[in-house]
């Protein structure tokens, strides 16, 4: 490999993350139409990185092409949003109650601070919102690799994690929910901090099944 092809691999990761963070705050909203012109654009490259980023979007979930119309930004039904819930509770709860007797106590104190310094945010203080980047601060991030089981990291961040991110951010936008999301993040790190793993599975169904409801709520009053 050149050092070019290096290079251009680089950007092309770069690019890549720049626009996942951008479709999952909603910058790119969510059915709109997605091309290289307009992504290189966007992001001051070439359209050869451009180009890399959107196939990486479509292999995350978060474009979808269609014959004659082209990238587009995903937009889920209920139904679809529904059944990635579903495999969302299934997998990560069970990742939760893993990580409760697997997870070190440096990760432990690690979400601890992360936590703290989600609660600083000026979006969260102001309770507009709680937006996480999606980088290994995560705190859903955090519990699912301390699970130690690959399969299911591989299931979550392969299938799931990308568009599961971006409801998560719509759904930390209704009217009090930045606030209470955050207390349930607490709930779940003080049940892993005791290492009880029916406490910690339990508080994460609760949080996601809390952020299932309020993305219901926002399709029923959008109309979708």
């Amino acid at each position: 490999m050149t050092l070019a092809s290096i290079r251009r691999q680089t950007l092309a990761d770069q690019v890549f993350d720049r626009a996942v963070e951008a479709i999952v705050s909603g910058e790119i909203e969510a059915g709109a139409p997605i091309s290289e012109i307009e992504i290189a654009d966007r992001f001051g490259v070439s359209r050869g990185p451009a180009r890399e980023a959107i196939f990486r979007l479509e292999s995350k979930g978060l474009v979808t092409r269609t014959a004659h119309l082209g990238a587009r930004v995903v937009a889920l039904t209920l139904e679809d949003l529904r059944s990635l819930y579903e495999m969302r509770e299934a997998l990560e709860c069970k990742a939760t109650y893993l990580a409760a007797s697997r997870i070190s106590d440096e990760t432990l104190s690690h979400m601890a601070f992360i936590l703290e310094r989600d609660a600083q945010n000026a979006e969260m203080a102001s309770g507009k919102a709680y937006y996480q980047l999606g980088t290994d601060d995560d705190f859903h991030v955090m519990i699912i690799r301390a699970s130690g089981n690959v399969r299911i990291e591989r299931a979550l961040f392969e299938e799931l994690y990308d568009v599961l991110r971006l409801y998560r951010f719509r759904s930390s936008m209704a009217q009090g929910r930045a606030s209470v999301a955050w207390d349930e993040h607490q709930a779940i790190l003080k049940a892993l901090r005791a290492r009880d793993p029916d406490a910690a599975e339990q508080a994460m169904r609760h949080h996601i099944h809390t952020s299932w409801c309020n993305n219901a709520r926002a399709f029923e009053i959008s109309g979708q």
